[in-house]
């Protein structure tokens, strides 16, 4: 499978917070969107920005608990799972995930959790500690994505 990555640095959670609505406008329904990154990385708060540049509301908890929140947009539904809880990827299908994945924006933390059952066609953003002050993320496209992040190259 190829792969195409970019990168940018982030200074701050503004900078995650404006990179995460500017790819909220870019995703499309269908689309899985796969953040990775250590505990604190600021998967959540990119998470949060996504789901509210939407539309999906002011108010976006973590699923951690839950394991999955949706949320209705314009744009049609978005779904954020937590996977951090499962101990099997087969624990995926009692959340109901590949019923949810066709017909929304699917963002999904600790994807390496899916194991085989990952969609071939998804977008990796992963969030990488440098220091208190900087981070780095990479997005990695695979599938019909590697095409699709030409469209994003203006965001890194």
């Amino acid at each position: 499978m190829s792969h195409l990555t970019l990168r940018r640095t982030l200074y701050s959670e503004q900078d995650t917070r404006e990179l995460a609505a500017s790819l909220a406008r870019l995703a499309q329904p269908g689309d899985v969107i796969a953040l990775e990154g250590d505990l604190g990385a600021g998967k959540t708060v990119f998470a949060r920005a996504f789901v509210t540049a939407l539309g999906g509301g002011e108010e976006v908890p973590s699923p951690t608990f839950t394991l999955v929140q949706s949320y209705d947009s314009a744009s049609g539904p978005i779904h954020h799972f937590d996977l951090y809880r499962l101990n099997s990827p087969e624990d995926t299908f009692e959340l109901g995930l590949e019923e949810l994945l066709p017909d929304g924006i699917s963002l999904i933390e600790w994807p390496d959790r899916l194991g085989p059952y990952m969609p071939k066609d998804h977008l990796i953003i992963r969030m990488i500690e440098n220091s208190t002050t900087r981070r780095f993320v990479e997005a990695v496209g695979a599938g019909d994505w590697v095409h699709r992040l030409d469209d994003l190259r203006e965001l890194f």
